[in-house]
């Protein structure tokens, strides 16, 4: 019986899976130099962790399950909420700001379509304890920056949730936090439905109609005749003044909701044109959830990236290490194995495991774009020597032995 693989996850070949991991150790790479450490979270946590932040509704998309001890269990669908709840567990006491990465897969059950699967990965960044704008910037560039690395351009939307929220004040939460959903789906004609079901003042209607249609340069301007010179226009301002000192160029949009309860302040995404409908490779913003998971109130900034669209648009070429094969006849296969040892400290090297013929061995070496063979024939060997044959020219010379590394990698 031959088993397929589940619905809406991959498998990933050798070169798949390599260029997968030269990127990964780009952003990587990128965040411990931005003073950034790696954490991991569990696979699977007490469901109670999402649907404390996310509601009941969110039980539809995840991979949940009881265990033997008949404890409701889930796959993570995100990672931002397992990260705080290890930050309130294990690093509450740690001095602030605490700057944490982190790259794994998560799960969710939803329908399978481009660029969208039921396993995803997902890398990201959170920087915990401070309230100000220069932890917002620092996190929005770090983000752009990850992505230059990756050889993704992305175009910078940002945006702050308190200056619509100025808009919703009297509500309750659970309207407010739909009105922010249909905010984030762009779907005006629910926004509008909803708006004219729970009967909403007809002027905070259209402000909202207006602000929420804010782009570009004069978008805070046009926001301040709006509503006022309101506090979170000023910290907005400042945040502007800190992308400009970063040399980022952005675009103001005030219709950025992000849909999660959770979201505070500023938000903000980064989209990619060369990707179809899904196109947005990031999303973040100022959040509190620390609170909520039983922790002391503390403000974090945060954002994720969804690395299999980053691998769908990026354009960096990942260079290939030259291999080795170390070829053989049944009288030197014993010198032949110390040989590869040897190589296998500083090279990719390849011997024979099947019995093959000398012949059989090169051709295998060239099916693998193999670039040098080292020939351990019997007079050479007595001599010390190998022959290197490069696989491309065909050239070959007889080397010294202990000269081998430095001659294929100078």
């Amino acid at each position: 019986m031959k088993i397929q693989k589940p619905r809406g996850t991959r498998d990933f070949l050798p070169e798949d899976n390599r260029k997968r991991r030269f990127i990964e150790n780009r952003l990587r790479d990128v965040a411990t130099r931005w003073g950034y450490q790696e954490i991991k979270t569990p696979t699977f946590e007490s469901i109670e962790l999402f649907t404390v932040k996310s509601g009941e509704g969110i039980l539809g998309e995840l991979y949940n399950f009881k265990d033997k001890g008949d404890r409701e269990m889930a796959l993570r669908p995100e990672l931002t909420a397992p990260v705080m709840r290890m930050y309130v567990n294990e690093l509450q006491r740690t001095p602030k700001p605490v700057k944490l990465y982190y790259f794994d897969n998560c799960f969710r059950y939803e329908r399978p379509q481009k660029g969208r699967f039921r396993e995803f990965w997902q890398f990201g960044a959170e920087l915990i304890g401070s309230p100000r704008p220069e932890a917002d910037a620092e996190v929005i560039a770090l983000a752009c920056r990850m992505l230059k690395a990756a050889g993704v351009e992305g175009e910078l939307h940002v945006g702050h949730l308190g200056i619509i929220r100025t808009l919703l004040q009297g509500l309750d939460d659970v309207v407010q936090g739909q009105i922010m959903r249909l905010v984030d789906k762009k779907d005006d004609k629910g926004l509008e439905d909803y708006l004219e079901e729970i009967d909403a003042d007809i002027e905070m209607r259209e402000k909202l109609f207006e602000l929420i249609g804010l782009r570009g340069s004069e978008a805070v301007a046009e926001a301040r005749n709006l509503l006022g010179d309101i506090e979170d226009l000023k910290t907005f301002q400042e945040l502007l003044s800190l992308l400009d000192m970063y040399g980022l160029e952005y675009t103001i949009n005030f219709g950025i909701a992000r849909g999660l309860d959770y979201y505070t302040g500023t938000v903000f995404e980064i989209y990619s044109s060369e990707l179809g409908a899904q196109n947005q490779v990031c999303g973040g913003g100022s959040y509190r959830l620390a609170k909520i998971f039983g922790g002391e109130d503390v403000a974090s900034t945060g954002f994720g990236l969804g690395f299999d669209r980053v691998m769908e648009v990026c354009t960096i070429d990942v260079p290939v290490e030259d291999k080795v094969v170390v070829v053989s006849f049944e009288e030197t296969r014993s010198e032949a194995m110390r040989i590869t040892a040897m190589l296998r400290e500083h090279l990719i090297v390849d011997i024979d495991v099947m019995g093959r013929s000398f012949g059989a061995q090169l051709k295998y070496a060239n099916t693998r774009g193999t670039k040098w063979a080292v020939i351990a024939g019997e007079d050479e060997i007595s001599q010390g020597k190998v022959s290197l044959k490069n696989m491309d020219s065909g050239q070959q010379e007889l080397v010294n032995i202990d000269e081998l590394v430095q001659k294929i990698k100078p």
